[in-house]
């Protein structure tokens, strides 16, 4: 089987993580035009490696639910301005699709929800995602210590910081091949 078959496939499963009944907010490239305005964007399948995965499970604390990961490159004027990821992953019983968006050096630019199938209510406010702008990878990135937590909406909180912290490793993960 080609490269390119695999990787249609592997994007077509990706896209089948989320139910059809979820609510889409924002396309990718609709949510790294708002980290990244007036960037030309380029869009990256990566494929982690074994040893990747087990990086990124330790230092984030959470597993990588696919050896495939899609990352936005946002360029201007030839410079690299950031990075973003999406990340698939389960709230309650139902999907819940993020993309983070990184600087080069691995702080957090922006979180946008891209779709939620979960209901709606359990979404925090845009000024909730907020508080993760300009952190990294630590110990102060959880709920109760440098994230607050929503009332009501627990789940989407953790499934949220599990995200981000998964980002970051994977970021981190990959920044190691160059």
């Amino acid at each position: 089987m080609s490269f390119e078959r695999v990787l249609i496939l592997a994007l077509a499963g990706t896209a089948m993580a989320v139910p059809s009944s979820a609510g889409r907010l924002l396309s990718a490239e609709e949510a790294v035009a708002l980290a990244f305005p007036g960037a030309q964007v380029r869009r990256q399948p990566l494929f982690l490696t074994e040893e990747e995965r087990l990086q990124v499970r330790r230092r984030a604390g959470t597993p990588v639910a696919s050896a495939m990961v899609m990352r936005y490159e946002a360029f201007r004027d030839g410079q690299l301005l950031g990075v973003a990821y999406t990340d698939t992953h389960r709230v309650r019983t139902l999907g819940a699709t993020l993309l983070v968006a990184l600087t080069p050096e691995g702080a957090v630019v922006r979180v946008e929800l891209l779709s939620f199938a979960e209901p709606m209510e359990y979404v925090p406010r845009q000024e909730w995602y907020a508080q993760f702008q300009n952190r990294q990878l630590d110990h102060e990135l959880a709920l109760k210590r440098g994230i607050r937590p929503v009332a009501g909406a627990t789940l989407t909180a953790t499934a949220t910081v599990e995200a981000v912290r998964r980002v970051l490793a994977i970021h981190a993960a990959v920044a190691l091949r160059q």
